[in-house]
C-alpha cells in the first residue's frame, strides 16, 4: 500500500506555491494600468488607461488622471455614458513639434463620470505626443485617482531611487521612454490634436 502522507504534503505545496502565484498575478493586474507602456519620444501616443476593478464592492464613477510633463497636445476620446472634463493650463515650457508649430499650454488633467459596475472591466482612451525633448530611459507617471459610490482608490504611488516597483501597494500606471526610432525620410506627423 502506497503511503499518501507525502502525497499530501506534496498537495499542500503545490496549493501555497498556486495561491502565491494567484497572489502577485491578482497583485499585477489589479491596478490601473496603460495598454501600451513603452513609446519613443517624438512620436504621436495613444494611451489607454485599463481599469479591471472598482473600489471593493463599489462600482467606479469617476477617474481623474494628471497628464505627465513632456506628453503635449492632447485630446481624450469620447466615451459612450462618461462625461468628460479637461483642465488646460501652461506647460512648464514651450514645445516645438509639427512644422515647427509651437505650443506652450494645453490639457493638464482629464476626469471621466459615469458608472462602471464591479463586474464590468473598461478602458479610457486619451492621445497626445510625447515630445523630442524627453530622453530615453525616462519614465513617465500618469497618476489617477478613480473614485467610486464608497471609496477611492489612489493610483499614485512613485518608486523612490532604489525601490522595486512592485513593492508599492497602489503605482501610478507608467510608460517608459525609449530612444526615437531610426528615419525613413517619412515626417512623422503628430496626432491632429496639435492643431
Amino acid at each position: 500500500m502506497i503511503n499518501s502522507f507525502p502525497m499530501r504534503g506534496y498537495t499542500v505545496a503545490l496549493l501555497g506555491a498556486l495561491a502565491a502565484l494567484c497572489f502577485f498575478a491578482e497583485r499585477t493586474y489589479a491596478h490601473v494600468t496603460l495598454e501600451q507602456s513603452e513609446a519613443p519620444a517624438g512620436s504621436p501616443y495613444k494611451a489607454t488607461l485599463r481599469v479591471p476593478h472598482g473600489c471593493g464592492s463599489s462600482p467606479t464613477t469617476k477617474l481623474r488622471l494628471r497628464i505627465p510633463d513632456g506628453l503635449i497636445a492632447v485630446k481624450p476620446m469620447p466615451k459612450a455614458g462618461w462625461a468628460i472634463e479637461m483642465t488646460k493650463g501652461p506647460y512648464g515650457r514651450t514645445y516645438s513639434i509639427f512644422h515647427g508649430i509651437q505650443i506652450s499650454e494645453g490639457v493638464k488633467e482629464i476626469s471621466w463620470t459615469g458608472r462602471l459596475g464591479v463586474d464590468f472591466y473598461d478602458e479610457f482612451v486619451l492621445t497626445g505626443y510625447l515630445a523630442d525633448a524627453l530622453p530615453a530611459g525616462t519614465m513617465l507617471y500618469f497618476p489617477v485617482v478613480q473614485e467610486c459610490e464608497q471609496g477611492v482608490e489612489r493610483w499614485i504611488e512613485v518608486p523612490s531611487a532604489g525601490q522595486e516597483p512592485q513593492a508599492l501597494r497602489s503605482p501610478a500606471p507608467v510608460l517608459h521612454i525609449v530612444a526615437p526610432r531610426a528615419s525613413s525620410g517619412a515626417t512623422t506627423r503628430p496626432s491632429d490634436s496639435c492643431h
